[in-house]
């Protein structure tokens, strides 16, 4: 029985964190690599207008969504949790791309019991709602700000844009395998006896 809820944010943590940087070098004649990405707001990076951007944005997320490649190990780990946990991503995009990212989850085969698009960064009161038990994120204020507010452990995927401290309670790792480790401590399942 599935008793545990996992709430999963979905852009830098399920798909790469390199996924926006093709279209970004694409569309302003960039050379942006992950390492040039020091904050979250990307528009730091290099030079142009935050509504030129936004603009540029808006038109072209459904087609970044439905394109974005996942994270290694992502579906391999997910797959074998499904089992054990309910997984419930919750994620800053908006609900105009909520068919691009359903179809996106079924095209990659990544198991997923809810998708919840919030619009905006503020996840605490859906993961509340929703009453997950750890959450999954790549944004530090989030993941400070989800562990402080509901005292749940927080996986923060490493990222350039993240490498300020966090506090006891929001773990750093590197990769799916290594979140897979910390919610086999976090969370032992009991083998049934045979």
């Amino acid at each position: 029985m599935r008793n545990l809820r996992f709430g999963i944010d979905i852009d830098g943590t399920v798909t790469c964190p390199t996924s926006l940087l093709p279209h970004i070098n694409q569309q302003f004649g960039c050379n942006l690599v992950l390492e040039d990405i020091t904050e979250y707001d990307l528009t730091k990076a290099f030079p142009v207008d935050k509504e030129v951007f936004w603009q540029w944005y808006m038109g072209a997320e459904a087609h970044i969504y439905g394109t974005s490649p996942t994270q290694a190990f992502a579906k391999k780990v997910l797959d074998d949790w499904k089992k054990q946990f309910e997984l419930y991503y919750i994620s800053a995009r908006g609900q105009q791309v909520y068919d691009v990212t359903r179809d996106w989850f079924k095209r990659e085969d990544i198991p997923f019991d809810h998708i919840e698009l919030v619009g905006s960064h503020h996840k605490i009161e859906t993961a509340k709602k929703f009453g997950v038990h750890a959450f999954f994120e790549d944004k530090h204020d989030n993941a400070v700000e989800i562990h402080e507010e509901l005292n749940i452990p927080v996986i923060l995927f490493d990222t350039p844009y993240n490498r300020e401290p966090i506090p006891e309670g929001v773990i750093r790792v590197n990769d799916w395998q290594e979140a897979n480790n910390w919610i086999k401590k976090l969370f032992p399942v009991e083998e049934p006896v045979k």
